[in-house]
């Protein structure tokens, strides 16, 4: 484990090969004036998803975010705590909340599944540099 979450409130692991994923970022950063959200792209080419016990694999498979004390979580908790990071955690605030919280994780297993084909309907390509989809490892 490296240092990368000890400077943040929280670390945003995201897709940065994602159109929609690189979208949420940019709007992200445009509130995180105080620096309190670490955004790291899994698909750097520095970055080992294995200095964090898992796969490049598990990281796209679903979004993960990490605190500074090394815990690393998954799904809706990660928007949660990064939309809080910026101030903005009472956009997210009712995905946390009872049954709530079921229908929005299922709503999010089925858009990280569908991610890269959602935005290639919303204008984006969906092949770039010969590489079309989600891949199964890196």
């Amino acid at each position: 484990m490296d240092n990368l979450s000890k400077n943040y409130e929280f670390t945003l692991f995201y897709d940065g090969d994602c159109p929609i994923c690189q979208k949420e970022v940019a709007w992200l950063s445009r509130f995180n004036s105080k620096q309190r959200l670490g955004l790291q792209d899994i698909n750097a080419t520095d970055f080992i998803a294995e200095n964090y016990g898992k796969s490049h694999a598990e990281l796209m498979a679903e979004i993960h975010g990490l605190y500074p004390d090394g815990t690393i979580i998954k799904g809706v908790p990660v928007f949660r705590a990064a939309y809080q990071a910026v101030g903005l955690g009472w956009l997210v605030a009712p995905t946390g909340w009872p049954v709530l919280n079921i229908v929005f994780a299922k709503l999010y297993t089925l858009f990280a599944k569908h991610r890269i084909y959602l935005g290639g309907l919303l204008g984006a390509k969906r092949c770039q540099e010969d590489v079309c989809g989600l891949e199964k490892d890196k």
